[in-house]
């Protein structure tokens, strides 16, 4: 079942039987990592549950929590659907850079293609945190640069009860 809620006239809260979620379990592994999550092509909220599950099942993460899905604009490329957007709180041994080859693993599972910055997307995952760590790279920068101008990180962080 899937209620929403308006925050806004382009801005709407999504609550589905995994989005928000947040586990009872002690910690098993290392590291936090948040992740971010979108997408706007075919049936996102779908594709976010099957999500949940496949990480949910990772040998490589445990997930920790999840904040509602967030319906918003794009930016960039306007000319396109609006986006689905949450946040994943989850536990790895694996480092920053081995987390992101994982997810961009996930990604591909689920269809990502490239096709240009900004487009539109069937899944995005995006590493804002990871732990209290600062790193600039050609692949990788920690914390995601934009992650306090948006809406998409801003607002479904608002509402996770466990604080980064």
């Amino acid at each position: 079942m899937v209620k929403q809620r308006q925050l806004l006239n382009d801005l709407t809260l999504f609550y589905t039987q995994h989005y928000p979620y947040i586990s009872v379990g002690k910690r098993k592994k290392r590291y936090k990592a948040l992740l971010g999550i979108g997408g706007n092509i075919g049936d996102v909220l779908r594709r976010f549950e099957h999500l949940f599950h496949v990480l949910k099942t990772s040998p490589f993460v445990n997930v920790l929590e999840s904040a509602p899905i967030l319906k918003n604009p794009p930016f960039g490329y306007l000319k396109q659907a609006y986006f689905y957007n949450s946040l994943i709180l989850v536990e790895t041994n694996l480092t920053p850079r081995a987390l992101l080859r994982y997810i961009l693993q996930v990604e591909k599972r689920f269809g990502r293609k490239r096709l240009f910055k900004d487009g539109p997307r069937t899944l995005d995952i995006d590493m804002i945190f990871y732990e209290n760590i600062k790193m600039e790279s050609k692949e990788l920068t920690l914390p995601h640069p934009a992650w306090r101008e948006r809406s998409s990180v801003l607002i479904p962080l608002s509402h996770m009860k466990r604080k980064f």
